[in-house]
């Protein structure tokens, strides 16, 4: 059925038998024998058949559509079977937000460069969001799925955010008991459009969309905690930065009943992000298993 597929689409981006058989080395006679085939296979006509123009039906059209789609996804697997015994090689070319680079990536790296000498990796941490489409980067580390559906991605992490602030900072100020109350406090925010004016909570079936403000903001979470640490405000974060501060009591959680949120109707886990063919190359796929592997034993 592949091959019978692989000469329809030739057949339309061609425009006729004959130019069909000459791509495909094919005789004119045998492109409309598979032509019949297939429509037969189908129960539908594909093409309107004239001596000047061959043209596509509404049923044709319909499966043009489906047909590309599925050669383009046979092609990928057969391609990425085919590569399942290959070293991988080459250079790989990370993005990834500071904080999170710093903790988890960054400490992962000379272990598999060691399992896969042949790779080389430039990583860039930086919290300004990239294109991934437009920049020549290979891998980002994002929070949440991409709306690009020319993307993919496996998630790293299940993440969820804390609402947090140093005790001293709550003996001078109060304690929130309601997300409402966060109007009247200094909140330490992530300098991005999704966090700059608003704060996101739920509970059971509640959900809140509470403004808030503050006199420091950061595009990276690390001087927000410190900040936060030393009585500056109260910030929000993700649970995996804020795990060992709690601990030490550095930090307190506030609204422990809520589930806090950056984004309205977001968890915020983690994917690794990257374009092109659902099957990666051998060394951009080895570095993305490997990641979920570590990243996911080390979180158990």
């Amino acid at each position: 059925m592949l091959g019978l597929i692989r000469v329809f689409i030739q057949t339309v981006d061609s425009g006729s038998f004959t130019k069909a058989g000459a791509v495909l080395s094919m005789a004119p006679s045998s492109i409309a024998r598979n032509i019949d085939n297939l429509e037969s296979e189908l129960g539908v006509t594909l093409f309107k058949r004239s001596t000047r123009q061959l043209l596509l039906t509404a049923d044709g059209q319909q499966f043009l559509e489906g047909a590309i789609k599925l050669l383009a996804e046979a092609d990928g697997l057969m391609a990425s079977m085919h590569q399942m015994n290959v070293e991988p090689e080459g250079v790989l070319r990370i993005s990834v937000f500071e904080s999170f680079g710093r903790q988890f990536i960054s400490p992962l790296l000379p272990e598999f460069l060691q399992r896969y000498p042949k790779v080389k990796i430039e990583i860039n941490l930086d919290n300004q969001l990239i294109d991934l489409n437009s920049e020549n980067v290979d891998i980002g580390i994002r929070i949440g799925i991409p709306a690009d559906s020319g993307l993919h991605a496996r998630k790293l992490l299940q993440n969820h955010t804390q609402v947090c602030a140093s005790p001293d900072y709550l003996a001078k100020n109060g304690t929130p008991n309601k997300p409402e109350d966060l109007i009247d406090h200094n909140c330490l925010l992530l300098d991005t459009d999704r966090q700059r004016t608003y704060w996101y909570f739920k509970k059971n079936k509640q959900n809140l969309k509470i403004p808030v403000r503050g006199n420091l903001s950061s595009k990276g979470g690390t001087p927000l905690l410190e900040a936060a640490v030393y009585g500056g405000g109260i910030v929000q974060m993700s649970s995996w930065m804020m795990t060992s501060l709690i601990k030490d009591g550095k930090v307190v959680v506030c609204l422990p009943d809520w589930q806090p949120s950056l984004q309205e109707g977001s968890s915020g886990d983690i994917y690794a992000v990257y374009h092109g063919s659902k099957y990666p190359r051998p060394a951009l796929r080895a570095f993305i298993d490997f990641l979920v592997d570590k990243i996911q034993a080390e979180r158990m």
